[in-house]
């Protein structure tokens, strides 16, 4: 079978895991290392946090990254995990729609079946073209890529709820048009608001799974069908990072440090070739 056909049948398990109440559950990686633990704890599936990407590689989120950077990272956790891999491009490393289709190319070259393609409340038909383009872009390679329209709406300023509700709503039913395989909102919301987002428009919901959600149980009886971590993961790391040096230098401790991973663990699992 050519590694076309496998990436195909991939795309289609990985789209087969969007299931409204029964979740896929992706706590959200950032390098080869951290994607190998989190297929090691039983994830069915690895996606990529940007913000945790740039970090590690020295730079701020918010399309610091240069596209090659991103395909250099999405390459070498999809050819270090037997599970399929989805990767947060932000705006597409693009300012247009062919330059989002030209972004897509290169994921799906580098391994993964899925991306995050987020608005930044860009004009809804903008964003409409570019889904459109990231679409016809992966159609062209025979590969059914799971296309996660990220509708930043938690940037609007506080306000009306069904304001706020309704511009969410034409937003995902856009992307529906375009051709986007889910929708992904981010904020905390309520069970109710999860409940409306999958009732009134026609894709699979994510939402975030972050300090302040909802526990996963509750997000998948309102229907959720996919539960991401986004960047906390990474947040928490840093932050271990961040206690540990202070405690080390001011204290002279390492009380910090207690239930890291074991290094002969983590090192075996990390020389440990994927299985294919």
């Amino acid at each position: 079978m050519s590694s076309m056909a496998t990436l195909r049948d991939t795309a289609l398990r990985f789209r087969s895991l969007h299931v409204p109440g029964t979740p896929l559950i992706l706590p959200n990686a950032w390098d080869g290392a951290s994607a190998r633990v989190v297929a090691n704890a039983g994830a069915a599936a690895v996606a990529t946090t940007s913000a945790g990407v740039a970090w590690s590689l020295g730079h701020g989120d918010g399309d610091h990254l240069t596209r090659d950077q991103a395909f250099d990272v999405i390459a070498r956790i999809a050819a270090g995990v037997d599970v399929p891999v989805t990767a947060d491009i932000e705006r597409g490393y693009a300012r247009d729609p062919d330059g989002v289709a030209e972004t897509v190319r290169g994921v799906l070259a580098a391994g993964a079946v899925g991306i995050n393609l987020e608005d930044t409340l860009r004009p809804v038909a903008e964003q409409a073209e570019r889904i459109a383009a990231a679409r016809e872009a992966a159609d062209e390679t025979g590969i059914p890529l799971f296309i996660n329209a990220r509708i930043d709406t938690h940037r609007l300023p506080p306000g009306d709820r069904t304001a706020w509700l309704d511009e969410t709503l034409a937003r995902a039913r856009a992307c529906a048009a375009a051709g986007a395989a889910g929708i992904f909102v981010l904020g905390t919301p309520d069970a109710e608001t999860v409940r409306t987002l999958v009732a009134s428009q026609p894709l699979p919901v994510n939402v975030l799974a972050d300090p302040g959600a909802l526990p996963v149980s509750e997000l998948a009886e309102a229907g959720a069908a996919r539960i991401s971590a986004g960047s906390s993961i990474a947040e928490a790391a840093y932050g271990l990072i961040h206690r540990a040096a202070r405690e080390l230098l001011e204290k002279g401790t390492t009380t910090t440090l207690g239930g890291g991973f074991d290094y002969a663990t983590l090192n075996t699992l990390l020389l440990t070739e994927p299985t294919r």
